[in-house]
């Protein structure tokens, strides 16, 4: 395979964000005005450091493609949802289970399960961005590299959560799917601006982080589900949560690798990450009736304990230890102090998160019939 990369390039630079820190609702940054937009950062990652990854593709044969999950031992998503199969009066009985399980979750459940649910089918956004990563991308789209073979392995196995959480959502009867896929529909047109600049040492951490994010937001709806009393939903939200942790080790490993091999510009990359801030990818997102309806949603899972501002500290200190940050030595000056910086960020996160306060105004969305 030839890897080739176009030459680094930047349209307008993005303003330098500095170490001050100015908490939005977590995984809520505000969303990238249009502007924004039009002055990301391309291919950033020197040419020469294309050879780093394709010297890496053994590795990744080796401690990355196991953690693939075999199609036949993978859970498929009508093993959790009620079966036509099985004729029409026994999955109309399931159907009616499934609503009297779900009868005595709030309404803001269902806001933060829709969200999940956006955030799963969006997949389409997520291998586009993973293909524009210099050095890993599919070349060809059945590519036999083991970074493409990783990434196609990847989709397939998340494809499953979008699809069960929405049919799951669909069989309720609490949400208004047509105000639901329509944001769907919003949200992968938008796509999304995570600034990891077709830059792989950006795009794995940025993966890490997010995976790990994730399957604690689910984990901690499967513990809602639990107590609300719908137990077959618990299990759901539980499985994806297992998946994501699987897909977050995959990710981790990665960026351990490339400390070891180029500890300077994964240093770099990760305080890079840590100063843009990791963004949700659903950010752009948008129903048709709400401008701010992703600061809202934000809100709303901040409030309920799902994801919060202290997961997104917990988070950074469990990469801190797993990558051994705070242990690198014979960094370059720039490393070493976006080392000192990376690793002094957890307490000014949890010391601004402990002053901020949450709107508290109600607000209704479209996704549960204006409630």
């Amino acid at each position: 395979m030839i890897w080739t990369s176009p030459r680094p390039t930047t349209t307008k630079l993005h303003p330098k964000t500095t170490s001050s820190w100015r908490l939005s609702p977590v995984f809520a940054v505000a969303s990238p005005t249009t502007s924004s937009l039009c002055q990301q950062v391309t291919h950033s990652m020197p040419p020469e450091k294309l050879e780093i990854f394709k010297s890496l593709e053994s590795w990744v044969n080796e401690n990355v493609l196991p953690l693939r999950k075999p199609v036949e031992k993978c859970w498929q998503p009508i093993q959790f949802l009620p079966d036509p199969s099985q004729g029409t009066e026994e999955f109309a009985k399931e159907v009616q289970d499934l609503r009297q399980r779900v009868l005595e979750l709030p309404d803001e459940y269902f806001v933060m399960l829709v969200g999940n649910m956006l955030t799963e089918d969006a997949l389409p956004t997520y291998l586009t961005v993973i293909n524009t990563l210099d050095g890993v991308r599919d070349e060809t789209g059945s590519s036999l590299c083991p970074w493409a073979i990783w990434s196609r392995a990847w989709a397939a196995e998340e494809n499953r959560h979008g699809d069960l959480l929405r049919t799951y959502l669909y069989l309720s009867g609490r949400v208004d799917m047509l105000k639901v896929e329509k944001t769907l529909q919003y949200l992968i047109g938008a796509g999304m601006d995570i600034e990891t600049e077709n830059n792989p040492y950006l795009g794995f951490v940025y993966a890490s982080f997010q995976e790990r994010a994730t399957s604690s937001s689910h984990g901690n709806m499967a513990r809602l589900a639990k107590v609300g009393g719908d137990p077959v939903l618990a299990n759901i939200c539980g499985i994806i949560a297992a998946d994501e942790k699987r897909h977050e080790n995959a990710y981790t490993r990665i960026i351990e690798k490339l400390l070891e091999v180029d500890p300077d510009a994964t240093m770099l990359a990760i305080a890079d990450m840590m100063k843009k801030k990791i963004i949700m990818p659903m950010h752009l997102m948008y129903d048709g009736q709400d401008p701010n309806i992703f600061e809202h949603f934000s809100t709303v899972i901040e409030r309920q304990g799902v994801y919060t501002t202290y997961h997104y500290a917990e988070i950074l200190e469990f990469f801190i230890t797993r990558w051994k940050l705070e242990k690198l030595e014979g960094l370059i000056d720039e490393a070493r102090r976006a080392q000192d910086f990376v690793c002094r960020l957890p307490s000014k996160i949890r010391k601004l998160a402990s002053i901020k306060k949450l709107e508290s105004r109600p607000v209704k969305f479209s996704w549960i019939f204006d409630k």
